[in-house]
């Protein structure tokens, strides 16, 4: 197979879904290769793990700086040492400056604990309670300047019950966060010509409960 693309992988607390990444780039054929794990706060735990594998970390907190810009800048320059090709997010929690959103364009993936464009932003699962919805779910997504917007890749659908609250609706999508995650990212890259802009065919998965 052609050589493995460069995925640096951005997190902000303890990685989980991370760690489905690493594990699955452990596969000789799978198409990416994990080259480093960059994280805005010092005590995310998803770090230790990533280090645990021997995979290089970098950590450059957010409050050093004073602008989105400057700090996305630095983060730009740490992936640009990386050689990194291709960004993923895994529970990043900052928001990039439009400039650097631009820049990597077409080669940034984030999933979203919601079946967008359904509930963007932050606490989906408990939207999705107030909106009083029986089916939630995730999506793994291009990221664009415009926050949870990107064309979707992969999404999967869980039942909402009437018994959840937003803790249990979130444990049950974190279950099919996990299962599509990586199938997103090696469909992302099996489907992008040269790193062309053009996004992945968009791809429903329904997961029993």
């Amino acid at each position: 197979m052609s050589a493995k693309t460069k995925v640096a992988i951005l997190i902000s607390g303890r990685g989980s879904n991370m760690r489905t990444l690493i594990q699955a780039a452990k596969d000789k054929d799978y198409p990416a290769e994990i080259i480093g794990v960059f994280s805005n706060r010092a005590d995310a735990a998803g770090l230790a793990y990533a280090q645990s594998e021997g995979i290089q970390t970098a950590v450059i907190s957010h409050k050093d700086f004073d602008s989105r810009e400057s700090f996305c800048e630095a983060l730009d320059a740490q992936l640009e040492v990386w050689g990194a090709e291709l960004l993923v997010h895994a529970g990043y929690m900052r928001i990039h400056a439009d400039s650097f959103a631009q820049k990597w364009l077409g080669k940034m993936l984030n999933i979203h604990p919601s079946l967008l464009p359904s509930f963007k932003g932050l606490h989906p699962q408990q939207q999705a309670l107030d909106a009083g919805v029986k089916i939630a779910g995730a999506t793994v997504h291009e990221v664009t300047p415009e926050l949870d917007a990107g064309p979707p890749v992969m999404q999967a659908v869980v039942p909402v019950l009437d018994s959840d609250d937003a803790d249990t609706l979130a444990a049950r999508i974190l279950k099919v966060e996990h299962q599509i995650y990586p199938l997103a990212l090696k469909q992302y890259i099996e489907k992008r010509p040269n790193n062309d802009v053009e996004t992945a065919d968009q791809t429903s998965l329904v997961w029993p409960n």
